[in-house]
């Protein structure tokens, strides 16, 4: 699904949010009985689940392929489960660039089920929270500092994809982004058990893009978390590209922004992500800002993980 993000979603509840409230409550609706009718099914492979409750952009994806490395170090085989969408070839490229084990399927029960046919030993759920049919052993939900919880509200009048309740159901928090206190007293609200973490991304081509004028372009979910974090390292964007996130990118297009590019003496620079999405064009002047997933308290969080294997 490709989509952009109303700006509605990360302010204070106003008329927009109140118009579309009632479509919210059926949404909640929609989401108790789908609870109450959907059978679970357990398997035999331990699952981790990575997901998120404010719709896209929480930085899921590079958990997950963090989790899927820190594993294999521990000599485990871990496979990472993604639902295949005709439009997320960009997501699968990222893992697949960054981690061997990926299998796709339609139905992610049924990846499971192929992952426990190859012998993997644990599998990675990559946004499966909203799967209600799939009984996990251990819940990470993703959040970033920059938007939160949003508004607050569930879908359409607000990003959340389920309410904040379903936090009870979370096992670890990771936020991308500095320390906020006040943040996780509102989810100790919900589940005071919950075990924080926060992660931070450590660009590593970063010297590529020093004391160069910047063309930016992003296609994600939040595409203002890509820019805050080019300027937290002191790059210079003179110019900005926004598209919807997972969005299908003609070479036509490409083109004509390497052209300004060239015109305007400006460096291309993209996410891994975006740039997945164009790679096929073999286009010369086309940039990524590679990254890693930085996480506090890291061993805390692997012994968790340890414990699945017991």
């Amino acid at each position: 699904m490709m989509f952009t993000k109303p700006k509605f979603w990360d302010q204070k509840v106003g008329f927009s949010a109140i118009i579309l409230f009632p479509f919210s409550l059926l949404y909640l609706l929609v989401i108790f009985l789908k609870k109450k009718i959907t059978s679970v099914k357990k398997l035999e492979i331990p699952i981790i689940c990575v997901g998120n409750i404010y719709i896209g952009g929480t930085g899921k994806t590079p958990v997950s392929i963090f989790l899927a490395n820190e594993i294999k170090k521990l000599k485990k085989n871990p496979v990472i489960i993604r639902k295949y969408y005709k439009n997320h070839h960009d997501e699968y490229e990222l893992i697949k660039n960054n981690t061997e084990d990926l299998i796709l399927n339609r139905n992610r029960l049924h990846g499971l089920q192929k992952a426990e046919k190859l012998n993997y030993d644990i599998a990675i759920l990559d946004d499966g929270l909203q799967d209600y049919k799939i009984k996990k052993n251990f819940n990470i939900a993703c959040f970033n500092e920059n938007q939160l919880a949003g508004n607050g509200l569930l879908l359409p009048s607000g990003p959340l994809r389920e309410s904040l309740s379903a936090l009870k159901n979370i096992d670890v928090i990771i936020i991308n982004g500095e320390k906020n206190e006040v943040f996780e007293e509102k989810l100790l609200s919900f589940n005071k058990n919950l075990d924080i973490y926060y992660s931070s991304y450590k660009p590593i081509n970063i010297q590529e893009f020093k004391g160069k004028k910047l063309l930016a372009l992003a296609g994600i979910g939040n595409p203002e978390n890509f820019f805050q974090l080019l300027k937290k390292n002191d790059l210079i964007i003179e110019k900005k590209f926004i598209f919807p996130d997972h969005y299908n990118f003609s070479i036509n297009e490409i083109k004509k922004i390497v052209n300004i590019a060239e015109n305007e003496n400006y460096q291309i620079i993209m996410t891994e992500k975006d740039y997945f999405k164009i790679k096929h064009f073999n286009l010369n002047k086309i940039n990524y800002l590679k990254i890693s997933l930085k996480l506090n308290n890291q061993e805390r969080l692997i012994n968790r993980i340890k414990k699945l294997y017991a």
